[in-house]
């Protein structure tokens, strides 16, 4: 039996941090939303309440019953978590006189094993409006800071064991936090730290097998990192019962089609179709310029391709897919109790025209962790270090209409780009990196003829997971050597341009 922490959203904006931070402990836990029920069992080992941009004083302030949980298991509380086990207990929480947002120093008032191996002043982060401006009875004081009396406390008795901190020792800015975290998973909580990914793919294969049985599931696969590792997973358990769909839809990168595929049957031993719909795709695109009209033909198409090929497979009952737990936990929301996967996840309406039941491997896994997943799986590094690459492809990145001519152009420009970037090792340095074919044309000059050519953009972005992004600071001697290899190289170019927009207020893909 897994090991599990339970992490209960108030609505957080670092809920996702924390549980991050466990899970690096080589610690499993869950995020629930606070209002959700749930069942101690020997397998959970403690709970930790989250952050909220909620008052613990407001008439519908989020709440849950501290007291009956920590008589049953070890609680953590973080920031909102720690005023609302002060209030409940009979402490006193109130606006703060002076607001605390960002850095800050605490010092520490008490030996703790939570505090085991901190310094005597740490810096940390800071995020609240509210401070507890007295501990109930019975409890102690473990640390302060210069601006308020209360910034980590605890009880611990014949009632239970709660710890609680007022600052945010999941952020990167509590320099001791991630100790402090550990030092409740590991010495308050008594977790063996024994979730590694050889763990996560024994426990998921067997949990496949007895799932799908001796079903057959289909799965389309795109080349992406989340769809591959699901796939290696599924068939790891049921091996050929897997039936693996790779549809070339026209947009994809220069020789992507053939050298997936290939890694697909030779390196990893899918059963694996590749179709060919590039003309199809192509006649849908003709005359579409609206971004939003070329992506709804893609999604369409993609549809009608996908299941035009499962209905040539006899007895299929089970669609697998590459959701990762970052989509399962942007859909919940804490304040309702409704849970649904956002439908850009799913392969567009398939489980409910096909009538089919998902089968999700990698549903509770940060991308970070798929990652290190597909490396006990033995995924090549050209498809586990992937950039990521929209669903809709080069069909985005060509502004106005698409034709097999532009497409050709700018998977060739876009080729020298990539390949430029991994040969001088910048291609690990950045998140993103592609390139925009432009819809106009501008003149040029190449001997001593004028040109009347295409203009290309390239766009490399750092990020950590895509909703911020600045722009990546290659060095100028790279630039001036791809323009030149693009325009030397690529007959329909004759002008390269760097997109130096960050997100916000650009967004990464220039559709």
């Amino acid at each position: 039996m897994t090991e599990k922490i339970l992490i209960l959203d108030f609505g957080s904006q670092y809920t996702q941090l924390i549980a991050r931070a466990v899970r690096e402990a080589n610690v499993y836990c869950e995020i629930i939303p606070y209002h959700q029920s749930f069942t101690i069992d020997a397998s959970l080992k403690g709970i930790i309440l989250s952050g909220s941009p909620c008052s613990v004083n407001e008439a519908n302030a989020p709440s849950v019953d501290i007291k009956s949980m920590m008589q049953q298991r070890p609680v953590l509380g973080v920031c909102y978590g720690a005023q609302l086990a002060a209030k409940q207990f009979g402490g006193k929480v109130e606006r703060s006189d002076k607001r605390e947002f960002g850095r800050a120093v605490i010092r520490l008032k008490a030996e703790d094993p939570i505090l085991k191996g901190m310094s005597p002043s740490s810096q940390v982060w800071m995020s609240h409006g509210d401070s507890i401006k007295e501990l109930p009875a019975g409890f102690d004081l473990l640390a302060d800071t210069e601006s308020i009396p209360v910034a980590a406390f605890r009880k611990v008795d014949s009632d239970g064991s709660l710890h609680a901190v007022q600052f945010h020792p999941e952020v990167y800015h509590s320099v001791e936090g991630k100790k402090l975290l550990k030092n409740f998973l590991v010495d308050i909580c008594g977790c063996a730290q024994d979730w590694t990914p050889a763990h996560f793919v024994t426990d998921t294969v067997a949990a496949l097998k007895k799932q799908i049985g001796h079903r057959k599931v289909i799965m389309a696969l795109s080349g992406g990192v989340d769809s591959t590792v699901a796939a290696v997973l599924i068939s790891r358990a049921i091996g050929d019962n897997l039936y693996g769909i790779f549809v070339d839809n026209g947009v994809l990168r220069k020789g992507e089609f053939e050298q997936v595929l290939k890694t697909y049957k030779d390196n990893l031993h899918l059963n694996v179709k590749g179709v060919d719909a590039k003309d199809a795709f192509y006649r849908e695109l003709a005359g579409k310029t609206d971004p939003e009209a070329k992506r709804k033909v893609i999604g369409r198409m993609f549809i009608e391709v996908f299941q035009e090929e499962a209905h040539k497979i006899e007895g299929i009952e089970m669609l697998g897919q590459g959701t990762i737990y970052p989509d399962v936990i942007e859909s919940v929301s804490v304040h309702g109790p409704s849970v649904t996967i956002k439908s850009h996840h799913n392969v567009g309406g398939l489980p409910d025209t096909m009538k089919l039941s998902l089968v999700e491997p990698l549903r509770f896994l940060f991308k970070d962790e798929v990652r290190r997943v597909g490396r006990e799986l033995g995924i090549p590094d050209e498809l586990l270090d992937r950039h990521p690459f929209p669903g809709p492809g080069l069909a985005i990145r060509i502004l106005g209409e698409i034709t097999p001519e532009k497409v050709a152009l700018l998977q060739e420009a876009d080729a020298r780009y990539i390949d430029a970037l991994k040969t001088q090792n910048l291609y690990k340095t950045v998140w993103q990196a592609g390139a925009i074919l432009l819809p106009v044309k501008s003149v040029g000059v190449m001997g001593d003829e004028r040109t009347y050519e295409f203009t290309v953009a390239l766009r490399a972005v750092t990020s950590v997971d895509g909703m911020t992004a600045d722009w990546a600071h290659l060095p100028y001697e790279f630039l001036a050597y791809i323009s030149n290899d693009i325009i030397n190289n690529v007959r329909g170019i004759n002008r390269v341009v760097y997109d130096i927009s960050s997100k916000p207020p650009a967004t990464i893909e220039w559709e």
